[in-house]
């Protein structure tokens, strides 16, 4: 079992220093405990991206959790040439249009309690939460009343910060096709928001602390488990 709670500092220490591509050598070298550097990275923008797609916390985890582990054992297709951030980000926003077309997948509305969940992990002025909570509860309305196409290249690119290079590979459309895209999703977003979308600093769907370590405990320990099983089943034959 995998708790990993003793290197938690030290892994979002080095995370931040280490390229992806180094770590990505670590990890096809055999060395698991570099995937947690990797999640503690993208943690909070795959959670966004899964999150613009389902709208529900809980589902957004699971599309998280599952493009993790399809990314490890597809590893060694990664192309170095290529953008990470947009290779992983196009798996977890696979994995999250999935979930939304299975039958069973529960078709609520976009809910707006995701800012409540992890209040308790801030540290806003205290006199500041409350407008902060309003504004951030209004900018997170505005951009799940955007069109599926238009809020998926408006999160990757005013939240995330993708260049229009690695939402284009992402998403698999053409450049000028986001920045028509995301130009008509900023409209969209001032015709409900006017001058607030630039006064929010865009601080929506967080996703950190307790969560964030939940969710790297989880992956590694199915990644273990699969990884034994493998070795098992070549035991066998």
């Amino acid at each position: 079992m995998y708790s990993g709670t003793s290197e938690v500092n030290n892994s979002k220490k080095n995370s931040d220093i280490k390229t992806d591509e180094s770590i990505i050598e670590n990890i096809l070298a055999g060395n698991l405990h570099s995937f947690e550097l990797i999640m503690r990275r993208y943690n909070q923008r795959l959670y966004r991206v899964a999150y613009s797609v389902l709208g529900d916390a809980d589902a957004a985890q699971d599309a998280v959790q599952q493009a993790y582990i399809k990314a490890y054992f597809k590893l060694d297709t990664y192309v170095k040439t290529k953008s990470f951030s947009a290779w992983i980000t196009k798996i977890t926003l696979n994995e999250a249009l999935m979930i939304k077309r299975k039958p069973d997948n529960r078709d609520t509305e976009m809910n707006h309690d995701i800012d409540q969940e992890f209040s308790a992990e801030k540290t806003d002025d205290p006199a500041n939460i409350g407008a902060n909570k309003e504004l951030t509860l209004l900018i997170e309305s505005a951009i799940n009343k955007l069109p599926d196409d238009f809020r998926h290249v408006f999160v990757l690119r005013a939240i995330q910060s993708l260049s229009v290079k690695e939402i284009s590979e992402c998403l698999e459309i053409k450049e000028s096709t986001v920045k028509t895209r995301y130009h008509r999703a900023r409209n969209l977003m001032q015709q409900n928001l006017n001058v607030h979308i630039e006064q929010a600093g865009l601080q929506v769907f967080e996703f950190a602390g307790k969560r964030c370590d939940n969710i790297v405990n989880s992956v590694l320990n199915k990644i273990i488990s699969e990884t034994n099983n493998k070795r098992k089943h070549i035991s066998f034959h």
